[in-house]
């Protein structure tokens, strides 16, 4: 109860500043660490040729659908938790959390189970052109190995950042992440196991990462138990947390979707296309997880504190992302678009057309960088304060109510550069459609706050 209480004061008494600050690092290091051995598996593949480099930016919409199945159990149960811990009911916390890793077993399995029975069609769909199919079948196939302990790695991951425990989160994300970038250049190259290593790699590195986050939570060092007799069987407790994870089911699985859209359209140009825009993502995907990590370490604390009905807090905190998210998006675009190059020759310095149009996807996402935080923040803070149809909606802007016509669109005006500027287009676009949405809640929290 003592330590129940001290994180309670905590998040409602820390000031802001410090608090997000405090919850954000740790995630903010556990995104990056994660980005990071995303691009060293990119890099340790590439020098296999550019068809496996393809086959990493296919594998990739798989590995966004898995993620997509567990962010939205493990995010919808996480800013639940945020606020019932906010209202200190803890006891209906305690039965979240257990039946969300239970739903996260059951979903994860499924889909390894379906994926593994369907796999050649299956990376076909995603975007696999003839060359590049039997690498991304190989690597798929581990990946979907594993599927149920990644999406119970993201449940665990969430419900440690949901009562405010982020470096806890980061160690089993660290250590699985530093295990995987060991493991890649060792099973590639040492035991010369190719693209079949990397995979195994991945896979090894996810086990031992899901097995470190379940010892916090066996150790008892965490506020939420998990156990068979907090399982639940009220339908309502579960619609709860699938309803307030519908906006992270729609932001991943877009982002699926909307990667199997960009392979299609770079397939037809060359395989070079494909290989270049998969580089690219990889690059610009580790800095935007860093600001979805700054937005996952603000999120508990919105919720938190919109739980007590601390509303003046929740306009600090808001205020405090923005600020500090767009000031760094900036700092980081600027770097990227001079050192544009120098990126793409570290992946393939051989394959000038590689080169030439990642240069130019990657500059043209580094134009828009500052316009990203907005779209974070509002999705963020309306799937923390319990407004997930509103949540829901922003979330599919970026990549799929914008880029899914965009890159239908652009490239049949414009030619590659049209699909180059698919994702910077629907960037801008989410970023205008935010601003009176967000200012819409902050004028309305501003009065609840005066009725206090």
């Amino acid at each position: 109860m003592a330590k129940k209480d001290a994180q309670y004061e905590k998040m409602i008494n820390t000031p802001i500043p410090k608090l997000v600050t405090s919850l954000a690092v740790p995630t903010m290091i556990s995104m990056l660490i994660t980005s990071v051995y995303n691009l060293a598996d990119t890099y340790f593949v590439s020098k296999l040729g550019t068809y496996a480099s393809g086959a990493v930016g296919i594998v990739f919409s798989l590995m966004a659908m898995i993620q997509a199945i567990g962010f939205t159990v493990g995010m919808g149960a996480g800013s639940t938790i945020s606020r019932l811990l906010g209202k200190k009911e803890d006891d209906i916390a305690q039965k979240t959390a257990s039946s969300a890793l239970l739903v996260s077993v059951i979903s994860g399995g499924a889909f390894s189970v379906f994926g593994i029975f369907f796999l050649e069609k299956l990376v076909v769909w995603m975007g696999a052109t003839e060359s590049i199919l039997p690498y991304a079948t190989e690597y798929a196939r581990y990946i979907l190995y594993v599927a149920p302990v990644m999406t119970v790695s993201f449940v665990l991951n969430n419900l440690l950042r949901a009562e405010g425990k982020t470096k806890l989160s980061m160690i089993g994300i660290l250590c699985g992440s530093i295990l995987n970038i060991g493991l890649d250049p060792l099973f590639i190259f040492v035991f010369q196991w190719g693209i079949t290593g990397a995979a195994a790699a991945t896979a090894i590195s996810q086990i031992v990462s899901c097995m470190i986050l379940f010892f916090f939570f066996f150790r008892k060092k965490t506020i939420l138990r998990l156990s068979v007799k907090h399982l639940s069987a009220d339908i309502s407790l579960y619609r709860e947390f699938l309803g307030n994870g519908l906006p992270s089911l729609f932001r991943q699985g877009l982002a699926s979707i909307s990667s199997i859209a960009l392979n299609h359209v770079a397939a037809g140009y060359s395989d070079a296309a494909v290989a270049a825009m998969s580089i690219v993502g990889k690059i610009f995907l580790m800095v935007y997880c860093v600001l979805i990590g700054f937005g996952q370490g603000y999120q508990p604390a919105a919720g938190y504190n919109y739980g007590a009905k601390k509303y003046k807090r929740v306009r600090q905190a808001y205020r405090f992302l923005m600020i500090a998210g767009t000031a760094a998006m900036s700092g980081i675009g600027v770097l990227l678009f001079f050192i544009a190059p120098f990126l793409m020759r570290q992946f393939i310095a051989d394959d000038n057309e590689v080169i030439e149009i990642g240069v130019y996807a990657l500059r043209m996402q580094c134009v828009v960088m500052p316009f990203l935080t907005l779209g974070i923040a509002c999705n963020m803070t309306f799937q923390a304060v319990g407004q997930s149809l509103k949540a829901t909606v922003l979330a599919s802007m970026r990549q799929g109510i914008f880029f899914l016509p965009f890159i239908w669109i652009l490239p049949r005006v414009f030619g590659i550069l049209g699909m180059e500027a698919a994702q910077p287009a629907a960037d801008a676009a989410t970023f205008l459609v935010c601003i009176p949405v967000i200012w819409k809640f902050i004028k309305e929290i501003r009065n609840e706050e005066e009725k206090t």
